[in-house]
């Protein structure tokens, strides 16, 4: 179609269809085409003219037929009919492109389809890699979840069976302290009468103030009771410090079995979660955190090391118990000893006076 009057020649071609947003349909070949039409890159490069319907309209319309006369236009401006002009001239491309064009688009249209069925199918092959290789190391992580939560409980059923021990022989321990204090209490009224007797014996009057054999008893029982006195002592002192070692221990075991049922809490949890648990978040990084303070060994050497210590300190204080039992019944008999010959001096020389006495008073008599 041509305008009348304009130099141009007028092209009207509908506008291209925008590319589709989803992958060419793999049953036919029609539907994956780029363009219903060929390309015809000088269609675009042609002006869109609306100037040309008002040169048209401003023609002098006539009935009459057309003629080779325009009144009105200089013969230079006339422009030639169609008839005058040379064959072909309104030919654009020949059947052949059309054709070549045709099978650009086939090839085109193979071409995207193809490469869109190979990613479609890489990508379905990687889905399937990435979930085989998720699926195995959420295996192989929960194994060793179940290994972890074992070697815990192993750890922590140890750790209770010497807590509980710990805690008898404490109590034990215990025990024979509140014996010792008793014991170091009882010795203070023997060793004050044996000072008071020497001191009220000496208010003995002139020949009466010998230094005879219960004399000599009282000494040696003050001795006696100062050196029970001492080693009494020093026994409680040595059982105030195990006793403080032992709870040094126990306290340790204690730590340790709360940081122990903690962890297999949370380890015992995260074993038992499924694909389907609730509350399940991605938290970008989390591979990359790494707040641990120990390995596997160590973390079992730390446990051992202080069930060590504290066997260590329950052999000490039984081996305590043991002395300390044996020094209250070689105190309580090294005393006893000594008060009955004490008693038995005291016997034998009120004898001995009562005796002088009674002879004193027969010469009196006399």
């Amino acid at each position: 179609m041509e305008l009348y009057g304009y130099p141009l020649k007028a092209k009207f071609n509908q506008p291209r269809p925008p590319p589709p947003k989803v992958l060419p349909a793999t049953s036919t070949m029609s539907a994956s085409y780029k363009n219903r039409l060929p390309c015809n890159p000088e269609s675009y490069s042609m002006p869109w003219m609306p100037n040309s319907y008002y040169k048209a309209a401003a023609l002098n319309p006539t009935l009459s037929p057309l003629s080779e006369s325009f009144p009105g236009l200089p013969p230079t401006k006339i422009v030639p009919f169609i008839s005058e002009r040379p064959d072909g001239a309104f030919s654009r491309h020949t059947l052949d492109d059309w054709h070549r064009s045709n099978m650009t688009n086939y090839k085109e249209s193979e071409t995207t389809r193809h490469n869109a069925e190979r990613l479609r199918a890489d990508l379905n092959r990687a889905i399937k890699d990435v979930y085989q290789q998720a699926k195995r190391s959420q295996g192989e992580s929960t194994q060793n979840l179940g290994e972890r939560v074992n070697d815990i409980e192993y750890w922590k059923s140890e750790l209770c069976i010497e807590l509980d021990a710990m805690i008898r022989e404490t109590n034990s321990l215990a025990d024979m302290q509140k014996r010792l204090e008793r014991a170091l209490a009882d010795t203070e009224g023997p060793f004050q009468v044996a000072q008071k007797c020497l001191l009220n014996r000496e208010k003995r009057m002139g020949i009466d103030l010998v230094s005879d054999d219960v004399e000599k008893q009282l000494i040696q029982e003050i001795k006696i009771i100062r050196s029970c006195r001492e080693r009494l002592q020093q026994c409680l002192d040595t059982v105030n410090a195990q006793l403080m070692c032992n709870k040094e221990a126990r306290q340790e075991l204690e730590k340790d079995l709360a940081d122990k049922q903690l962890g297999h809490h949370i380890d015992n949890k995260c074993y038992q979660m499924k694909n389907t648990s609730r509350g399940l978040h991605f938290f970008k990084g989390v591979e990359r955190i790494d707040a641990t303070v120990s390995v596997p060994e160590t973390w079992a050497r730390f446990t051992d090391n202080n069930i060590f210590r504290s066997q260590s300190a329950r052999a000490a204080s039984a081996k305590l118990r043991a002395s300390t039992e044996s020094l209250l019944m070689g105190t309580a008999d090294e005393m006893w000893r000594q008060f009955s010959k004490v008693n038995d001096a005291f016997t034998s020389r009120i004898t001995e006076t009562a005796n002088a006495n009674s002879k004193i008073q027969t010469h009196l008599a006399k």
